[in-house]
């Protein structure tokens, strides 16, 4: 029996959690997709055939399903979980080049792997899937590249100008608001550099990740409403594209030490005291 749990979706991608309860030793076959498919063990292990070469997955060993392969799986120890992402074919392009060649489709998930697989799936759980799952994505994704791809995207300006200009013009994008600003895709797609390209200025230009600049802008727009005495912590969260209100707390919480009810009630405080 199988169960699909979604953590997190754009028309780019989609982030599942798969559980297969299955213990049948034989081949059953699965249609042919149209994605690009990275799929990371969690618990258990399976087998996979393709082109009558089988592979035994488990945690140390993950897999890149291509469009239209005639997949065969077997599950002779019994069940797995696994993290399945779904990327459409355009933008597993934008992350591994234009005609990217495999040199195999499957990959050794060595600690640095899993971690990013981890990071993932805890930027998932944080209900900010247009900046944190998405940078999370693209971590993930670069790092399989690596180990898969024989020619990849290159890394194409090093630290300097060619940063300095593309972390500038993002960065007054986001601050002026633009609808492309919303999401991590649909700002490097305005910028026309590829979303990798985008998130590895920011890190290398300012030493923080695109998110968290993000956020740091958010934050101080949510500071500047309070102290002009918002009164709706949950119209301010929508207003800032938060997921809800609990999102917006713990964004400030992390960022500022403090919830937004504190933060209200110590402006105001601030306030009264130099009137």
């Amino acid at each position: 029996m199988l169960s699909f749990l979604g953590l997190a979706a754009r028309p780019e991608f989609a982030i599942t959690d798969v559980d297969c309860r299955d213990d049948h030793r034989g081949w059953s076959a699965e249609r042919p997709r149209e994605d690009v498919r990275l799929v990371l063990v969690r618990r258990g292990g399976f087998r996979r055939r393709v082109r009558g070469v089988h592979v035994d997955l488990d945690r140390t060993v993950g897999y890149l399903g291509m469009p239209g392969e005639e997949e065969h799986f077997a599950h002779p120890a019994g069940g797995d979980r696994c993290t399945s992402i779904s990327l459409t074919p355009a933008f597993w392009r934008a992350m591994a080049g234009d005609a990217p060649r495999l040199e195999r489709t499957s990959l050794y998930v060595d600690g640095r792997l899993d971690l990013a697989h981890r990071r993932l799936l805890a930027a998932s759980r944080a209900a900010d899937t247009d900046y944190a799952a998405t940078e999370g994505l693209v971590s993930l994704v670069t790092e399989a590249v690596r180990r898969v791809v024989a020619t990849t995207v290159p890394e194409s300006d090093p630290a300097g100008a060619g940063d300095r200009t593309l972390v500038a013009r993002a960065r007054s994008l986001i601050g002026d608001g633009h609808p492309a600003a919303e999401g991590l895709i649909p700002l490097a797609t305005l910028l026309a550099v590829s979303p990798y390209r985008l998130s590895r200025a920011f890190t290398r230009e300012l030493g923080v990740s695109l998110t968290r600049y993000r956020n740091r802008v958010r934050v101080a727009q949510a500071l500047d409403r309070l102290e002009a005495g918002e009164p709706s912590l949950a119209t301010l969260a929508a207003d800032l594209r938060f997921a809800d209100q609990a999102h917006l707390s713990r964004t400030m919480r992390e960022h500022l030490g403090h919830t937004p009810t504190v933060l209200r009630r110590v402006l105001t405080t601030v306030e009264r005291q130099h009137r």
